[in-house]
């Protein structure tokens, strides 16, 4: 079973905290992540507030590809929207090469009105450049020749040099599953990400994917088994470890709210596309008993209740592999590192034993033959 590690740069520990030491540090902990023997790092995006404060993921990437020399290194995820097509193919191309063929892609969506308008993107057009963008990228790191024309994206023929070390088949994925990206992720062959997990006893959503990629292929093929993640909280006593990890994930929460305007009707019915999120805007007075619910998502206690909780969703989703959030929500540099050892060393060996009907180490094992 292959196991990562992923991190959303949540700064949130207020503003008398440097973002230079708090961006230094994350790159540490990844570093620290394949000594402690994660199988893979993973690195989101965002821009302009603290929520996330990872603002070029191919680029943190490409540093960690210079730091590390086994841990593969993936997307959580590209906003596809934000980029010109033509950069995006030539810095994963460069990612790949750089890191020996390490790349793992994740791609998304966006939902900010804030970052589409401080990028310059109109959000009205966000769906349609998520398609077109990737129709004109994924072949494009797969041949090393880009050509598109589309109603929003054009790109005339051109070569990309360097080009593509080797093919990206079996190792992109997408965290966007909705609509029309749910057709095209498996048009383009994608797994799914699994971003988010139910809380222990909760019931399991159905896999429309299954269903789409058999609608849109039509040959009884399955997609590819999905990425889980999660967040995590370890520690041997297990009521401290439901308390601050739940109350991390509900700190997360809260400043998801924000970020994404969840607290602020009117904002968007009148973007193409994004009208149903308005049904998920809440008012002042539900913020709170939302945030403090939404906490106990938080897959908290023991090594071995986690470890039980992992084999319960091993057994619902069979996934290829897992890369847990394991710190989160502005906890303490302190609390991460104690974290991220204390799973590494109670939770990793067994869990990296397990086994899995498909994993993404056999792409990676078929391509060094």
């Amino acid at each position: 079973m292959h196991v990562g590690m992923a991190t959303g740069f949540a700064h949130q520990r207020g503003k008398t905290y440097p973002d230079v030491q708090f961006v230094r540090e994350e790159l540490e902990n990844l570093v620290l992540a394949e000594e402690l023997g994660f199988d893979s790092v993973w690195i989101t995006e965002h821009h302009f507030s603290d929520y996330s404060m990872s603002n070029d993921p191919l680029q943190l990437l490409s540093y960690l590809a210079g730091r590390t020399r086994r841990v593969k290194l993936g997307t959580q995820c590209i906003i596809v929207p934000w980029h010109d097509p033509v950069r995006l193919a030539e810095k994963i191309i460069n990612l790949d090469i750089m890191s020996g063929g390490r790349a793992i892609l994740g791609f998304g969506g966006g939902l900010a009105q804030h970052e589409f308008e401080g990028l310059g993107v109109d959000m009205n057009q966000s769906r349609r450049l998520y398609v077109e963008i990737l129709e004109a990228v994924i072949p494009a790191i797969e041949t090393g020749v880009i050509e598109y024309e589309g109603e929003l994206v054009k790109v005339p023929r051109r070569e990309l040099r360097p080009g593509p070390l080797r093919s990206f088949e079996g190792r992109k994925f997408c965290g966007s599953l909705s609509g029309s990206s749910m057709h095209m992720a498996a048009k383009l062959g994608f797994g799914n990400m699994v971003l988010m997990l139910p809380q222990r006893g909760k019931e399991t959503p159905p896999d429309l994917y299954k269903e789409v990629w058999q609608e849109v292929h039509r040959d009884g093929s399955l997609p590819p088994p999905p990425m889980l993640s999660g967040n995590f909280y370890v520690d041997e006593s297990a009521d401290r470890a439901e308390e601050r990890g739940q109350a991390y994930l509900a700190h997360t929460m809260r400043a998801a709210i924000r970020n994404y305007h969840l607290d602020t009707p009117g904002r968007f019915p009148h973007i193409k596309g994004y009208e149903q999120y308005e049904k998920m805007v809440l008012q002042p007075e539900d913020i709170d008993p939302y945030v403090e619910n939404f906490g106990k998502s938080a897959v908290t206690g023991t090594p071995q209740m986690i470890l039980d909780r992992l084999w319960e969703l091993k057994e619902i989703y069979r996934p290829q592999g897992f890369f847990p959030h394991v710190y989160y929500g502005g906890m303490p540099q302190e609390e991460a590192r104690k974290n991220m050892h204390l799973f590494a060393e109670k939770v990793l060996p067994e869990l990296k034993s397990w086994e899995a009907d498909v994993s993404i180490e056999e792409r990676f094992m078929e391509a060094a033959e």
